[in-house]
């Protein structure tokens, strides 16, 4: 297989498409396992009490094994990205220009090595946030560059004058796909802010503390104590399960990340719209409108989780939606900038 380039490339979009669903699925599970408090359901790593699967020994078998199937998942995801590293090497060495970028491949390598090996912090540093945030950063870091990976090895159209068609470019349309550009970065950069802040506000346990919507504790500027909210370093042999972070502090999170969202909101929905309305960037028309359904959902998620008092499915769902937005995000971008290349 390794010696043919066509068939190496198809198998690599296999394999990459199936790490990307396993990527979605160990962020999914990521947040179900910090959720449901089930960090630390084992206390040591890579085993569990010593072992390679949860035993009697555990202290709550349940916490174990959602703690463990995570692991397993996230073990399977590393072995995928290491033979994509392998199919891109033997794509180098046959001088083929269809395979994947070999800096790309390693990249997704690296990141998720890096990933494992927070992983291990998570545990021996008792789920300290900071930690946690790196730990679900780095986690969608590997589903996007595994997702522009697999669009990357998408199946190849051929190269033509101008982006749609065959045609010449229209006049004003390398301004306005390099307004575009910029607009579909800018919301990504502004995506990945919200991320981080989401992260921050549940590794803190600081989703319930604005329980009412719009409002937050009855106020639209409630007491916030921001001295202690962003605080980035802490004791790693405290355990923060739990949260050590006062009421005050954890309203502070909260109310960040939703203006973060706003923020984010505006950004996605000016990039998606800009582009929907220039019929030039028809290529470009799909993944836009993939932004809006996925930030319309998004929204639709976190606002519905806060009015029906947090419970454990949407908010598993929230993450799963930020994920999806993700998704569409590094499309959009990988499009328009496909589009740009192509011209």
């Amino acid at each position: 297989m390794l010696r043919d380039p066509d068939t190496t490339v198809t198998w690599m979009r296999r394999v990459a498409f199936v790490a990307v669903l396993l990527a979605f699925a160990v962020v999914v599970l990521g947040a179900y396992v910090r959720l449901t408090t089930a960090g630390l359901g084992c206390p040591d790593w890579p085993g569990c009490y010593g072992h390679i699967a949860p035993t009697g020994t555990a202290a709550d078998v349940g916490k174990a094994w959602r703690e463990m199937i995570h692991r397993y998942c996230a073990g399977s995801l590393v072995i995928l990205t290491l033979i994509l590293a392998v199919m891109a090497f033997s794509q180098k060495r046959s001088r083929s220009a269809a395979g994947a970028s070999v800096p790309l491949t390693l990249a997704v390598v690296a990141t998720i090595v890096v990933q494992a090996l927070l992983g291990m912090l998570t545990v021996t540093w008792q789920v300290a946030p900071q930690i946690v945030t790196l730990h679900l950063l780095f986690g969608m870091t590997t589903l996007a560059l595994l997702w522009w990976l697999w669009l990357t090895l998408d199946a190849r159209i051929p190269r033509t004058s101008s982006p749609s068609l065959g045609r010449s470019p229209p006049v004003g349309w390398a301004h306005s796909n390099t307004v575009s550009r910029r607009l579909a970065l800018i919301g990504l950069l502004a995506l990945a802010l919200q991320i981080a802040l989401g992260g921050w506000t549940s590794t803190n346990y600081a989703a319930t503390a604005c329980p009412d919507f719009p409002t937050c504790q009855a106020s639209w500027w409630p007491r916030m104590d921001f001295g202690n909210a962003f605080v980035l370093w802490h004791s790693p042999t405290m355990n923060y399960e739990g949260g050590v972070l006062g009421n005050s502090a954890r309203v502070a999170i909260h109310f960040t990340h939703r203006l973060g969202a706003l923020v984010a909101t505006a950004a996605l929905s000016l990039a998606a719209i800009w582009i929907l309305r220039d019929r030039a960037l028809v290529r470009a028309h799909l993944p836009a409108s993939a932004v809006l359904v996925a930030l319309g959902l998004q929204l639709a998620i976190g606002i519905t989780m806060v009015m029906k008092g947090f419970p454990l499915w949407l908010a598993t769902a929230h993450n799963g939606g930020a994920a999806l937005l993700l998704l569409a995000t590094v499309a959009l971008n990988h499009r328009l900038i496909a589009a740009g290349l192509r011209s």
